[in-house]
């Protein structure tokens, strides 16, 4: 991978479809449009061309042809756009004629996006926020990868960046001008309270609920002794054949997991084996291991046992009442009875779940962090919190450095070469 190389790649769904669009970018950008489609057009206007193989002249496809001169532009680059037919052998074409092309070659995955990076025309958070938005499934998932990708989040760290450029100024004005008139004695507390400030603003984004939760769902587990019902509410609550239902004691013997979203909020259902403390074979042994971490693990248990066990949030569930003389003795009255056969009382779980969902996940108006944003802002906020108890100035001045060091790193203003490789490399190759 160079940077000076001018990429091109297919940008639209894989074909047959009614368009396939063919960026390139790059500073033959302009040279491959006007040798596929004559004179450049107007910038950002589309211009209907027959676009024509250079080396023998033949018709390839007629064709909009855009132009975009950098570096005002997606990636920050002289860009140009093909809306061909969408064929299969009409873009096998093109992109034959444009890869024998002097100075082209085909992108990488993830090319464009990273030149906009580079560029300048993002910054990291908003580019995480863009491979979110791509792989985003459901309406929690879009709202917040959108908010992050239209720079929500990074015109929040920049403000903290500048509150602590600004601090770290009044700490550099006491150091070298603390005999001057124009810097007070209280000074110090002046500044050591900003500092407290916003240690603790930034303490209230690292308390809210991670992005992990949107991007993984909600962990929901279905725990329980054997044949109480556990595999036949995972298949009602996923809508399909999810596990194996049968009477047979240690069927399910791993776990199974199904993801599915319920009111616009991604889930994943686990099912596990039967919980017992006598008869289990040493394979359903295991599975029963397994079954305890993974409730322990979970943000819900759903316990459909006559015997309460699970984490710290745990919902008893009576899921079998369509069946005669089944009955439990149980501590406390179950929080919902139903009947995954029939579905009578399945979609007050259901509402129940996606109530208590929405208490876990990040509200319409906050910015949910992915893991390496909150270590790098959990980062800043404990330097600012050892600057704050720092009575030596040098020492609060380099306490300061090192959390703006932190919100450079979170927006990408510092080497962060493997973690971009890992970031890109998941995205499409016209993307």
């Amino acid at each position: 991978m160079h940077a000076g190389d001018t990429i091109f790649a297919l940008s639209s769904g894989a074909p047959p479809a009614a368009l396939a669009i063919i960026r390139i970018s790059g500073p033959e950008a302009g040279a491959a449009l006007t040798a596929l489609g004559g004179a450049l057009p107007s910038p950002r206007r589309a211009v209907l061309r027959d676009l024509c193989d250079p080396g023998d002249g033949n018709l390839l496809d007629r064709a909009l042809v855009l132009w975009f001169p950098g570096p005002a532009t997606a990636t920050g680059e002289d860009l140009a756009e093909l809306h061909l037919h969408g064929g299969r052998a009409v873009v096998r074409a093109v992109e034959a004629v444009l890869t024998r092309m002097p100075g082209l070659r085909l992108a990488e995955p993830g090319e464009f996006t990273r030149r906009a990076f580079l560029n300048g025309r993002m910054d990291l958070a908003e580019a995480e926020g863009l491979a979110d938005l791509l792989f985003a499934e459901t309406e929690a998932q879009r709202v917040a990868a959108i908010r992050m990708a239209s720079g929500h989040l990074s015109r929040q760290v920049e403000g903290w960046r500048q509150a602590v450029l600004q601090l770290s100024a009044q700490v550099e004005a006491e150091l070298d001008f603390s005999d001057e008139d124009d810097v007070g004695e209280g000074g110090g507390d002046a500044t050591g309270q900003g500092i407290a400030a916003l240690s603790g603003e930034i303490g209230t984004a690292l308390a809210r609920p991670r992005a992990e939760r949107l991007r993984d769902g909600i962990r929901v587990v279905l725990a329980g002794p054997p044949n109480s019902g556990k595999s036949t509410l995972l298949n009602a609550l996923v809508q399909r054949e999810a596990a194996i239902v049968s009477d047979i004691a240690g069927t399910t013997r791993d776990l199974i997991e199904a993801p599915v979203a319920l009111g616009g909020i991604p889930f994943m259902f686990t099912d596990t084996a039967g919980l017992r403390e006598e008869g289990a074979e040493a394979i359903e042994a295991i599975g029963i291991d397994r079954a305890r971490d993974a409730m322990a693990g979970a943000d819900l248990v759903l316990w459909l046992g006559p015997e309460g066990q699970g984490g710290p949030v745990r919902w008893e569930i009576e899921a079998q009442i369509d069946r005669p003389g089944v009955s439990r003795e149980t501590k406390a009255a179950p929080r919902h009875r139903l009947s995954a056969r029939t579905g009578e009382g399945l979609q007050g779980l259901v509402d129940d779940l996606v109530a208590t969902a929405r208490t876990l996940l990040p509200s319409a108006g906050d910015v949910a962090l992915n893991q390496r944003q909150h270590r790098l802002l959990s980062e800043c906020r404990d330097a600012l919190e050892q600057a704050v108890c720092q009575p030596d100035l040098l020492l609060r001045a380099e306490s300061l450095r090192l959390a703006r060091l932190a919100l450079d790193q979170l927006l990408g203003r510092t080497h962060v070469e493997d973690m971009l490789d890992a970031l890109f490399g998941n995205f499409c190759i016209g993307k």
